[in-house]
């Protein structure tokens, strides 16, 4: 019995994931907003009604398609700076992480990319959650660091806010350089010398 309810449960995740890559194949080059719920399920070759096993609606199905685009990456950014290494060391890593991350999931980047100002309310608030998730631990940590001692928390998340939008820019070129690896090369390297310029500024902020 618990061998059948098991097959049961691993069919339905089965069914659930090829409904999640059926959305982002098909919100390659339109927009959630412009997706039927039937083109989503004829890719899977399951019917409409099938679908509501899985997902209340194609807001839902979004909403997992953001939890999944981000995947590991917040981890992964967190173990950088919980590492003890000077400035200009977590700033590469940095970078590296997201260019990597972004070579390996273009088109969940691409999705993000498209959403965060899309027709769907349900995933921009998701989008804009998970970017606030970014700014809140970096804000912490940025509070932690003796280079903010004295420093008011208002200004502490402006900078962790600066950090964000940066890494999202750089994020967004690297998806318009679109595989070009000379192109990403310059992305990259701009990147590393912007952010070493606001690490620069933050270490004179109170001086100013």
């Amino acid at each position: 019995m618990s061998h059948t309810l098991g097959t049961r449960q691993a069919q339905k995740q089965q069914t659930r994931q090829s409904l999640l890559d059926a959305g982002l194949r098909l919100l390659e080059h339109q927009s959630l907003s412009s997706v039927g719920l039937r083109e989503v399920t004829r890719e899977v070759g399951i019917t409409p009604s099938a679908f509501y096993r899985h997902f209340r609606d194609l807001s839902e199905l979004g909403v997992a398609l953001v939890d999944e685009s981000f995947g590991s990456l917040r981890v992964m950014v967190r173990t950088i700076r919980s590492e003890r290494a000077a400035p200009d060391e977590v700033i590469d890593r940095t970078v590296d992480v997201i260019a990597e991350y972004v070579r390996l999931h273009r088109a969940h980047f691409r999705f993000l990319a498209r959403e965060r100002h899309g027709g769907v309310q349900p995933v921009r608030d998701a989008i804009d959650a998970r970017f606030r998730q970014f700014a809140d631990d970096l804000a912490r940590d940025l509070a932690a660091q003796p280079e903010s001692e004295g420093w008011d928390p208002q200004d502490v998340r402006m900078l962790a806010d600066l950090y964000v939008d940066h890494t999202v820019s750089t994020a967004a070129a690297l998806l318009d350089a679109d595989g070009d690896a000379a192109a990403e090369q310059r992305i990259t390297a701009t990147a590393r010398r912007q952010l070493r310029l606001i690490s620069l500024g933050r270490r004179h902020w109170l001086r100013g």
